[in-house]
């Protein structure tokens, strides 16, 4: 388990502002009570940040299948059903979408092998991001890859009521494969994934998955 990169800067900053406060607290106190509240407050909220930007690299064994489709992240299963996605692809889709808390890995991972075709990022709203509202309201991210069977499959990242932002890193053009980053969403979010219809679906709502691990569906060959 390492130190993800989009933290790196984050973390540096609010250790500094904390070791501040702290010797500020010090000069000012002493070792007394207050202090050594301070201190475990201090302590207590590092962690947390570093535990949220922890990271680790993971390879799926059917990565090389063209069929294949992995959890983009870390969290829980809140969504299986067929929808209507009007406002990239334009047609029926399946959507299964994935809840990350901010006890989650916050890596997003692609879910297919495929070309990436379009890359897009809409301001909006900060809705607690299980709301089914969340998908078309929220600051959200897409980016849609057409796999070598020819099926077009959007990955959205929404960001939530405490995420401020999305990071995301192919651009139009970009092959993107299993095992790669797709980006990060930074303090609670999810991330929705259109297939095909006929696809098969390995996951269950409710199901706890992991990014890059858990297959998540098979799509028509």
């Amino acid at each position: 388990m390492t130190l993800h990169k989009e933290g790196k800067g984050l973390l540096f900053g609010i250790g500094t502002i904390l070791l501040a406060i702290n010797a500020f607290i010090y000069l000012l106190a002493g070792t007394g009570t207050a202090f050594y509240i301070v201190l475990g407050l201090s302590i207590v909220l590092y962690a947390l940040v570093l535990n949220f930007f922890r990271y680790e690299d993971r390879e799926h064994p059917l990565a090389a299948e063209a069929n294949t489709v992995v959890a983009p992240a870390d969290g829980k299963i809140v969504v299986i059903e067929e929808v209507d996605e009007q406002e990239i692809l334009g047609c029926r889709c399946l959507q299964i979408s994935v809840f990350m808390n901010v006890f989650n890995i916050h890596v997003n991972w692609f879910a297919v092998n495929g070309l990436v075709e379009y890359v897009s990022h809409h301001k909006g709203r900060f809705l607690a991001a299980h709301l089914p509202k969340s998908s078309t309201d929220n600051e959200r991210s897409a980016v849609v890859q057409r796999t070598s069977a020819g099926h077009r499959v959007l990955t959205r990242q929404i960001a939530g009521a405490v995420a401020q932002r999305i990071v995301t890193y192919p651009k139009v053009g970009d092959q993107g494969r299993i095992n790669q980053n797709l980006g990060f969403i930074k303090f609670g979010s999810r991330v929705d994934v259109y297939l095909p219809l006929g696809s098969e679906v390995c996951v269950s709502l409710g199901q706890k998955v992991e990014g890059n691990i858990t297959l998540l569906a098979k799509m028509p060959e």
